[in-house]
């Protein structure tokens, strides 16, 4: 088979040679320009798990000063900030991240592609995460570390009780931390849904991708509600717009709303990766395949939507009507089901399999009598009237660490010791990973399942110290003792990973016999994952791994060869898995790295107030995505190119559903959840909050009514300039044209923000100030789509019959007025929905 266009390796070795020189990440400091999936997953790993050992060291600190009535071993100002720290600490800079990593590092193996939809954006994530993670750890050293708990309850996390950085800390510093979260969803999204092997259909598809895909669609969901709240409160304290104010028209239980949108699908987020690994390992460990595939798919979707209705069950005793209070405990209730059907899916595969018991398999013992018992506790205080009894006491924090650290600190260690020898290429020595688990297992349960009966003995949560008097003593000092155990085990687990890494066992491909892709390629794994990408005819986690790695390690596969240079993946249909296009990935580059860099300062600028700076490198942060998209060019009208095995396919550049365009349509899924959480947030507050109605109203005038006559312009003006491309027409006149329609709204949304009465008086001026202002923000963004895409008309890269830019800003476009007009709507609205209080005896 003749490939002219093609660099063609005479031999394996030559091929792996020429893959590697293209995909490779360099040596010294070009590894900070790394961009592949491999590297970038093992660096999200590795750091989660530094910050999980610091949030150990706190946990510590924590059970020391409890350990005993009366401890002075330190003092209530330090615990606050221990103890909150402890939970900022492993929710968002362990848990999140970890689930991330492992993502990040292994989808693209099981699924057969080559690396993810975008390398560079997971390369920022990356360092958005370390450098706002870094942040919130420093500050407990120079002692400005958040102290008003994990959860930043309101009025406790306003000026008037914490009027230092401490807050801000945490608003800021999660909030930068969440960039990552989100670009990791959106990542994974597209790339499980486009980068498959051809063939591999969505009912072909591993277990683990569907976890993934369902835990990437609820982070997209779940996290804009928490960053929306950070916001809000950021800007109470920055500006004193008072949106959670009870004596301005704000009301506190509005921040619990918006934290536990995000807060109750979190667990599910959490749990949902390490589920996905235990429905990967044990068929291995059981030897026969998975039972109840489709039944497993159907109950995690179910749980996922599900998790969704259940944010109130943090809420019961804050003043929830009955009604609401029956509805949500019976939710919390049902929820229990599709986790059942994994749990006896997983009991089946085991039973009807023959197990054969290895160390990832203890681990997996461990999650189910830890998990169950975490589940039954939940299900204890989904009752209304229990709920009451035990809010606040240890039974909560005990429940809350046995679904936490059953449903995932136990699967991810299984996972640990299963994938350790695929990322080191190395197998453990069992000399200290059985005790280990061990101390662990005794060391957690002796620690926790003590506190249920501190919680039922009274002991609420979050005191630094308790009287003798309670009888509380005997098991606290059991719980801390229990606390060292488990510190031990996981120092010990430790251990075990650095002597596997320097001195484990080599072995051949696929030691554990599995039957998935990942194995299918050399260990430790190459830069390219696999020479050449394979063709998939059945499920994809019961494959015979022993005949398709050498196939495809010998290029018989797609893309067995170099092209000029560029780093290729293939490109598939959603559902079915055929070949649809190649796409395209950027090299190497150090620009994810500088733009985090102006990142993290425009967030250290907001935490000391130089709000100017901010903005400056605000505005420096958004030129550097536009010289992203200006370096990451790709000629139009390449055609067909040459796939191998008789297959030609055209580039994604030139297709209608390639990932960028999919991309855009779930980070405008997540914008438009942030934005439906403003909507909430304001209603919420005419209809909830006390001080209404207002003293002052805002009223809209013709500033209002121009701007929605601009997004309605934006709105018809973005399809036009597709089709007038498509069409071959000036297609530069109507973006000319929207480019002014922005301008003149966002002028008359500016005026209007001027004109409007003080916004620190009410929170109705406040939401109205927002949603204006968002609107605005969008029309800016707007004009930045139009400036990328004038100066690649300039540079020759958009011409007639090249759609994929100017489809991808259209997008925008449209959400734009679709959002503004909403926004625009609701603040004409409210001087009639005020009314209806006045006039409501």
């Amino acid at each position: 088979m003749s490939l002219p266009e093609t660099s063609l390796p005479k031999s394996p070795i030559a091929l792996h040679k020429a893959l590697d020189k293209v995909w490779g990440s360099g040596k010294g400091w070009q590894r900070f320009s790394a961009v592949n999936h491999t590297v970038i997953g093992k660096r999200f790993m590795v750091t989660a798990l530094i910050f999980f050992a610091i949030g150990g060291v706190l946990a510590m600190l924590i059970r020391a000063q409890l350990a005993t009535s009366g401890t002075a071993f330190v003092g209530p100002e330090i615990y606050n900030q221990i103890f909150t720290m402890h939970g900022t600490v492993m929710m968002f800079l362990f848990a999140i991240p970890m689930l991330e990593g492992l993502g990040i590092y292994l989808l693209p193996k099981m699924l057969g592609a080559r690396d993810l939809a975008f390398p560079r954006i997971t390369a920022f994530g990356y360092w958005c995460y370390l450098f706002g993670g870094t942040i919130i750890v420093l500050s407990m050293v120079f002692g400005v570390a958040p102290d008003s708990g994990w959860f930043m309850y309101t009025p406790l996390s306003s000026n008037v009780y914490t009027p230092g950085i401490n807050a801000d800390v945490w608003l800021l510093g999660v909030t930068f931390v969440e960039i990552s979260a989100i670009t990791a969803a959106v990542e994974i999204t597209v790339s499980i849904l486009k980068f498959r092997a051809p063939g591999m259909s969505l009912n072909r598809m591993p277990i683990f991708g569907w976890y993934m895909l369902v835990t990437a669609l609820m982070m997209i969901v779940g996290f804009p509600p928490l960053i929306l709240g950070s916001i809000l409160l950021e800007v109470e304290r920055a500006f004193d717009l008072p949106f959670f104010d009870p004596t301005r028209g704000g009301d506190p239980l509005l921040w619990q709303h918006l934290f536990w949108l995000f807060g109750h699908p979190e667990v599910y987020i959490i749990f949902l990766p390490a589920a996905g690994a235990l429905s990967t390992i044990i068929p291995v460990f059981a030897q026969r395949p998975l039972i109840g595939y489709r039944a497993i798919i159907i109950a995690i979707v179910a749980l996922a939507f599900l998790s969704f209705g259940l944010w109130v069950h943090h809420m019961f005793t804050v003043g929830i009507p009955h009604l609401a209070l029956a509805f949500f405990s019976a939710a919390s209730a049902i929820v229990a089901i599709p986790t059942a059907v994994q749990i006896f899916a997983w009991l089946a595969t085991l039973a009807h399999g023959k197990p054969r018991f290895d160390v990832p398999m203890l681990y997996i013992v461990g999650f189910f009598i830890v998990f169950v018992l975490g589940g039954l506790t939940g299900v204890m205080l989904a009752m209304v009237p229990f709920n009451w009894q035990a809010h606040d006491s240890y039974f909560v924090v005990a429940h809350l660490h046995y679904v936490l650290v059953g449903g995932f600190v136990f699967p991810m260690l299984a996972a640990i010791y299963y994938w350790m020898p695929h990322v080191t290429g190395r197998q453990c020595v069992h000399r200290i990973s059985v005790p280990a688990f061990w101390l662990i297992f005794i060391g957690f349960n002796l620690t926790f399942f003590l506190m249920h009966l501190t919680g039922l003995m009274g002991m609420p949560r979050r005191i630094y110290t308790y009287p003798s008097a309670f009888g509380w003593d005997w098991l606290n000092l059991l719980s801390s003792v229990g606390g060292f155990l488990l510190t031990m085990g996981f120092a010990l687990v430790a251990t075990d990973m650095i002597l596997q890494f320097n001195f484990g066992r080599q072995f051949g491909r696929n030691p554990w016999k599995a039957g998935s892709l990942e194995w299918a390629m050399p260990t430790k794994p190459t830069s390219y994952n696999f020479a050449s990408l394979p063709e998939i005819d059945r499920r994809a986690d019961n494959l015979d791994v022993g005949r398709i790695a050498p196939e495809l390690a010998a290029g018989k596969g797609y893309l067995g060869f170099v092209r000029e240079g560029r780093m290729e993946t293939i490109g598939v249909d959603m559902t079915t898995g055929k070949l649809e296009h190649v796409a395209l990935l950027p090299n190497s580059s150090y620009l994810p790295l500088i733009s985090a860099i102006l990142t993290g300062g425009a967030v250290l600028s907001m935490l000391f107030s130089l709000y100017w700076l901010a903005l400056i490198l605000a505005f420096c942060v958004v030129g550097s995505f536009v010289v992203w998209s200006q370096t990451n060019v790709i000629k139009p009208n390449i055609g067909l190119l040459d796939v191998g095995r008789g297959e030609k396919l055209p580039p994604h550049t030139e297709v209608d559903g390639p990932v960028s365009w999919w991309a855009n349509v779930f980070a405008l899924l997540a914008n438009g959840t942030l934005f439906a959480s403003l909507l909430f947030g304001t209603i919420y507050n005419w209809l909830v909050a006390p001080n209404w109605p207002p003293q002052e109203i805002y009223t809209p005038g013709w500033l209002e009514l121009g701007a929605t006559a601009g997004f309605v312009l934006a709105g018809a003006i973005g399809p036009l300039i597709v089709r007038v491309n498509r069409n071959g027409g000036p297609f530069i006149v109507p973006m000319a044209v929207l480019a002014i329609v922005y301008l003149v709204t966002l002028a008359l949304l500016g005026i209007a923000l001027a004109a409007m009465p003080d916004p620190r008086g009410h929170a109705h001026l406040a939401t109205t100030l927002m949603l204006l202002g968002y609107g605005a923000l969008h029309c800016f963004i707007g004009l930045v789509f139009l400036l990328n895409a004038a100066i690649k008309i300039a540079r020759g890269y958009i011409v007639h019959g090249a759609l994929l830019e100017l489809r991808i800003a259209q997008l925008w476009h449209v959400y734009t007025a679709v959002t503004g007009i909403v926004a625009v709507a609701m603040v004409l609205l409210m001087p009639y929905l005020i009314g209806l209080l006045e006039r409501t005896p």
